[in-house]
């Protein structure tokens, strides 16, 4: 297919398993690598742009592909000041989502988060759902915006708070039954599983939940 994707975020847990996977994939030849920071892989595949994530507008030019995903995230731990977290975790998917539209770009993915809500008094739940809103008002024809439970697996970056939740979660995944599957804790595998599927078959846009992705995940692998 000579497909051509862009990855937001590829130095990340998610984003560097996507990374792995799009090399992998016979379908994609050019995948497009914005970040701040070098990526650990080496592949003719990747063109890699060293750039300031806050500045993406000043590289409208350079933003062509045909699909873009976006695995930018933060904490509230990680980035206490909340004006910053609000530029990582609003202002890079919201303008991606507007440079995509700029350059015809027909698919968007974006890695939301379970509980995102504009209305919610939580500074964190809200600046997700403003994000959402955002990025689904530029009107690209496919947007799936991914909102996964607790994302399990090891990030470079120490956060015992979110390790011994992840241990907790573990053992109580298996309680959570009927309406409560989607609470379950998800392995980053089945996010991007599910992503690559979306941007290779028909599926209605949208907000997508956590058992949802699994479901995605699974047709993937089939």
């Amino acid at each position: 297919m000579n497909k051509t994707a862009i990855i937001l975020g590829a130095t990340g847990l998610t984003g560097g398993i996507l990374l792995d996977r799009l090399i992998e994939d016979e379908r994609y030849t050019r995948i497009k690598v914005f970040t701040r920071r070098h990526v650990d892989r080496k592949h003719e595949k990747i063109e890699e742009f060293l750039v300031d994530l806050f500045e993406l507008e000043t590289l409208t030019e350079l933003f062509t592909a045909d699909e873009v995903f976006c695995c930018i995230g933060s904490t509230q731990k990680k980035t206490p000041d909340e004006e910053v977290y609000r530029m990582v975790d609003f202002g890079i998917p919201a303008t991606a989502a507007k440079l995509s539209k700029k350059n015809n770009i027909q698919t968007f993915q974006v890695i939301s988060s379970m509980g995102a809500n504009e209305e919610s008094r939580f500074f964190y739940n809200r600046t997700k759902g403003e994000m959402e809103g955002a990025v689904i008002e530029k009107g690209i024809p496919h947007t799936y915006i991914l909102r996964p439970s607790l994302i399990s697996g090891d990030r470079d970056e120490s956060r015992p708070f979110e390790f011994a939740w992840k241990k907790i979660m573990t053992l109580g995944d298996r309680l959570l039954v009927g309406k409560l599957k989607k609470y379950r804790s998800i392995h980053p595998e089945t996010i991007v599983d599910a992503m690559i599927y979306l941007a290779n078959n028909p599926y209605q846009s949208g907000r997508i939940e956590s058992d949802e992705i699994k479901d995605i995940a699974s047709k993937h692998k089939k």
